[in-house]
Formats: structure tokens, C-alpha cells, sequence
């Protein structure tokens, strides 16, 4: 995985965990539903990556 989208896809995932406290502590249904879905995407971004590491491995 590129250190660069590694770093993003973890950033997204803090700003998520950020959002959804915010939510969480002001009982804002929205800002916890956009923070999980922010940490939903970075999981993904992170998956994806983690495929691309694999394929990557077993080709070289």
C-alpha cells in the first residue's frame, strides 16, 4: 500500500471517528451517520489497498 493513500484512507478514518463522537455528544443523528460513513469508506480504501499489496506480492 502507497504510504500516501495509506495515510489518507487513516485520516479519513479519524475525521469519521471525530464526526461521529461530535454526533454522539450532541445527539446530532447526521453528524454520527456521515462520521460512520466516513470510517466505512476509509475501511474500504484500506481493503482495496491491502488487495493491491497482495496481487503486488504474488506477482514479483
Amino acid at each position: 500500500m502507497g504510504l500516501k493513500d495509506k495515510a489518507k484512507a487513516t485520516a479519513k478514518n479519524v475525521e469519521g471517528k471525530i464526526q461521529e463522537t461530535y454526533g454522539n455528544m450532541t445527539d446530532d443523528p447526521k453528524n454520527q451517520v456521515a462520521g460512520k460513513a466516513k470510517q466505512a469508506e476509509a475501511k474500504v480504501k484500506h481493503t482495496v489497498e491491502d488487495v493491491k499489496d497482495e496481487a503486488k506480492k504474488a506477482t514479483d
